[in-house]
């Protein structure tokens, strides 16, 4: 999230770190557990992270994070909020750096996995991120983004008005072609999937949700959410 973004703005960008102390309890626990298993045990799977450097770029509350250090990364937890960070410390061992996505504190090449979920919608320039993500993974190394797909963002206005989804923060969601055409612009060729084939708000879809999800390389375009896996071949 942007740390230089001024008045109401710069307000929902640090939105999230309002509500840090019960971001927890009312994040959706599926898409949290689903989002885990697809950056680290779909689009990562194979990949030694034991002694590698990972990046958790706009790691709220550090659940990506404390998953990385069990699995024996080296990680660097970084947020603009001061509060996020305060819980990811209270959660594992990890670098707790305050920054900004749009513009890391970080040398190019320094990390050999970066790990970013549903953190570039929420700043106001998410092209610029997905640029400094890919410029601070080495060559050789992977980036995993995860983002809501702006084709869906009609229910997420929809969610906010009837209240079944409480968040105030900034909402920049990319569409599918986008964010390919950002990482593109950066060099590289992601591999994209799709995940959440309908809005994940009622729980006894869930089941139903998951299996659907094997469909997400092929109908990636329609689905709330995207992910995408860079192998990054070149500095920028």
């Amino acid at each position: 999230m942007n740390a230089t973004v001024a008045g109401p703005s710069r307000d929902r960008a640090r939105y999230y770190d309002t509500i840090a102390g019960e971001f927890d309890a009312i994040m959706n626990r599926y898409d949290l557990r689903r989002r885990i298993e697809i950056v680290f045990d779909e689009l990562l799977a194979g990949v030694e992270l034991r002694g590698r450097h990972v990046l958790d770029a706009g790691c709220g509350t550090g659940e990506f994070s404390r998953e990385a250090r069990r699995r024996g990364a080296r990680v660097t937890s970084l947020d603009i909020g001061r509060r996020l960070l305060a819980v990811t410390r209270g959660k594992c061992d990890a670098d707790c750096v305050q920054g900004d996505v749009t513009a890391l504190p970080l040398a190019e090449a320094a990390c050999d996995v970066v790990i970013c979920s549903e953190c570039i919608e929420h700043t106001p320039d998410p092209r610029t991120a997905v640029h400094e993500l890919i410029r601070v993974c080495r060559p050789g190394g992977h980036v995993v983004i995860t983002c809501p797909n702006r084709v869906w963002h009609w229910a997420c206005v929809l969610a906010n008005r009837i209240g079944l989804r409480p968040y105030e923060g900034l909402e920049n969601w990319p569409s599918r072609g986008e964010l390919r055409r950002w990482i593109t612009e950066a060099g590289c060729r992601p591999r994209m999937i799709g995940f959440h084939l309908v809005p994940f708000v009622f729980g006894r879809f869930n089941p139903l949700m998951r299996a659907l999800d094997r469909f997400g390389d092929r109908m990636g375009a329609v689905y709330v959410n995207q992910a995408a896996l860079i192998t990054k071949t070149a500095a920028i």
